[in-house]
């Protein structure tokens, strides 16, 4: 025995707390563990029934639904050794930056993914309803790369995911990130319009880039630091993102020809593999600020996380910046 636990065909009803979720979702939250990859799939084949009919994946459930799901392997072998790494990922830490009863904001550090599937078993997501059982309501608002480090919204209602999601598409939530890129940065602000294509490589992996016909995307950056003299010339950057576009910001900076610090997608490898060298071990893309209204009091919020350790000790690093070096 592998110890994996392997289901029989089960039906679930659709509560409350629950209504108004995507299919999708709904099952990677009671399958634990399982790819989204193979979630996909058994959707896609018609294993999986609502109502006793077929459905997408994109299906949005209604409060007394029932569900099928069919036989199915979930989890980790049950061995003492992996018990114990998973007790200890589900009771590390999550650094709250606020709470109320409507959401909850993280500061998720880099390294991190914000949830499980593709062969990672606990992201933030599953980490915070291990740690909170008793939680009827726990979804992300939004996304961040596995490598970007920042501030992460988590909805503790549907009324206020709804409400959240609704301010996103409008573009009433100002999302800064803090970028390091590499040339010689002038402008103080730069307001950038290209728009973006997704596509697929050979090897299947998910990939963007600037194409006329894409979808609009649109991004503000603003100058912090720059260190023209460095070798080579660098620049600390505040990054607005208007849409929110996948890898919106790395597409822009590569296209521009300002890569970003250790970006392994879009930037310069041998650059980055020089910075590694130097103490940058990880991308230089940091969410550092996230300021909206509440959504069911509409009160202004703004959270904010500071650059990380690793990112700070590396701009230290680099010595005064221009500006810095003139007033001393």
């Amino acid at each position: 025995m592998n110890g994996l636990r392997n289901h029989a065909v089960r039906e679930l009803a659709v509560d409350e707390a629950s209504a108004g979720q995507r299919l999708d979702n709904f099952l990677a939250r009671v399958l634990k563990g399982v790819p989204k990859s193979h979630l996909y799939r058994i959707v896609r084949s018609g294993e999986v029934r609502v109502n006793g009919r077929r459905a997408g994946p994109d299906a949005r459930l209604v409060d007394g639904d029932r569900v099928r799901i069919p036989p199915i392997r979930t989890g980790e072998a049950e061995t003492p050794a992996s018990k114990t790494a998973s007790a200890a990922r589900a009771g590390e830490k999550l650094v709250v930056l606020h709470e109320d009863d409507d959401l909850i904001a993280l500061d998720k550090p880099a390294g991190v993914a914000v949830h499980g599937g593709s062969g990672i078993a606990h992201g933030v997501i599953e980490r915070l309803r291990a740690a909170r059982p008793q939680a009827r309501f726990l979804e992300l608002v939004h996304r961040l790369d596995r490598e970007t480090s920042g501030v992460l919204l988590v909805a503790k209602k549907r009324a206020a995911l709804v409400a959240l999601h609704d301010a996103w598409r409008a573009g009433a939530v100002d999302k800064r990130y803090t970028v390091l890129v590499r040339g010689r940065w002038r402008d103080a602000k730069r307001v950038v319009r290209l728009p973006v294509h997704r596509y697929t490589t050979h090897e299947g992996e998910r990939r963007v880039r600037v194409e006329d016909d894409g979808q609009h995307a649109q991004t503000t950056f603003r100058r912090l630091k720059v260190w023209p003299d460095h070798d080579p010339p660098l620049a600390l950057l505040d990054a607005e993102l208007h849409t929110g576009r996948t890898h919106q910001i790395r597409v822009h900076l590569t296209h521009l020809g300002f890569p970003l610090a250790g970006d392994d997608k879009y930037g310069d490898f041998a650059w980055n593999r020089a910075l590694a060298k130097t103490g940058l071990k990880r991308m230089f893309l940091h969410a550092a600020r996230l300021a909206l209204a509440h959504p069911r009091s509409g009160e202004a919020l703004s959270f904010a996380s500071p650059l990380p350790p690793d990112l700070a000790a590396f701009v230290v690093s680099l010595g005064p910046a221009a500006a810095e070096r003139a007033r001393a």
